[in-house]
């Protein structure tokens, strides 16, 4: 059986910032949070070989590698970074914050 591709439903919407990011040179908090969200995103997705390759050269470019890419994008959010989440810029689910949302035990 072949290797079926799959597109991914937020491609056309992901490929705008891949391309941004790949154009930059020093990354801001702001990119690095793309960066990660987006590798997270497309990891082991069955397609998009497009993004994911350009996210790839991007971690290159940046001089970093998966881990160091994590391990800034973590102290970012530790510095209380949020999404601009009126800017409807795609950051689909990544400013929810389960652990203050749980309810008080009665």
């Amino acid at each position: 059986m072949a290797n079926q591709q799959q597109q991914h439903p937020l491609h056309s919407r992901d490929r705008p910032v891949v391309d941004r990011l790949l154009q930059l040179r020093s990354p801001r908090d702001q990119d690095l949070v793309d960066l990660a969200r987006l590798l997270q995103r497309y990891h082991n997705f069955p397609g998009a070989e497009d993004i994911q390759n350009d996210l790839r050269k991007t971690v290159k470019k940046w001089g970093l590698d998966q881990t160091s890419l994590y391990q800034r994008s973590r102290a970012v959010w530790a510095k209380g970074f949020r999404p601009n989440l009126a800017a409807d810029d795609g950051l689909v689910g990544s400013g929810f914050d389960s652990a203050s949302e749980a309810p008080t035990p009665s």
